[in-house]
């Protein structure tokens, strides 16, 4: 993380780290946390470099264009993924891909973008992340996070810079994927662990916020939204 960041993120906001422990210590691995606020990649970055590690990750570019959240991302040498133009399926896992060849950790938000669901839990995820940790045969650790909405609430491009705010973050073990490395990277078996990552992740959520989820997982399609841009009817 960049001299100029972390300063600035003492000065709005405290983490609370629990089982940091569970963060793999060297080698490559594949982080996976929830998503409900644009400057979630900033915290998250931030709590992974207090555990010592050197965090990279993959944000969609139009995350650099908003004030002090873009810089905070250039700054701390994240990359940015355009989701329009010839490749934009494949770049992500591309980019992935060579932070693993490298050794390095890698945070793939499996949402994809911020959840839809209204009370900020969980939405279905996609598969780019169970296949990065499933062809490289790595760690894939699932974390949850809860109190970055009142940093930056969904979609606003306003900060809430005082009263500082504490920020809750959970490690969890990594996701038990052994029985499925090995056989092919067909959809039956990325949907099977991407279920299996998005419950993970949904249980350290509920721990955060001692409240139980939803027993369906939100599906925005069923729900007549799109999955990119912002939710025309949200007030936040």
């Amino acid at each position: 993380m960049s001299a100029a960041v972390v300063p600035f993120l003492n000065v709005i906001a405290k983490l609370d780290i629990r089982h940091g422990e569970k963060m793999p210590a060297s080698g490559p691995f594949v982080l996976s946390p929830n998503h409900y606020s644009n400057i979630d990649p900033v915290i998250m970055a931030w709590s992974v470099w207090r555990l010592g590690r050197a965090p990279r990750f993959l944000a969609k570019a139009s995350l650099f264009r908003i004030p002090v959240v873009g810089f905070a991302l250039r700054r701390s040498g994240q990359i940015p993924v355009e989701r329009s133009g010839p490749g934009r399926g494949s770049a992500s896992i591309v980019a992935a891909n060579q932070l693993v060849d490298h050794q390095q950790g890698v945070i793939v938000y499996p949402e994809g973008t911020l959840t839809r669901d209204p009370e900020l839990w969980p939405m279905r995820g996609k598969t780019g992340a169970v296949r990065v940790a499933l062809e490289h045969r790595i760690p894939l650790i699932p974390a949850a996070h809860w109190g970055t909405q009142a940093v930056l609430p969904r979609y606003s491009k306003k900060l809430s810079l005082f009263p500082r705010k504490t920020i809750q973050i959970v490690f969890g073990d990594p996701v038990d994927l052994d029985d499925l490395r090995g056989n092919p990277l067909d959809q039956k078996t990325l949907t099977e662990a991407t279920d299996r990552l998005m419950a993970a992740i949904t249980v350290l959520l509920e721990e955060l916020r001692g409240e139980t989820a939803p027993a369906e997982r939100w599906n925005p399609s069923k729900h007549n939204q799109t999955e990119f841009g912002r939710l025309e009817k949200d007030t936040e």
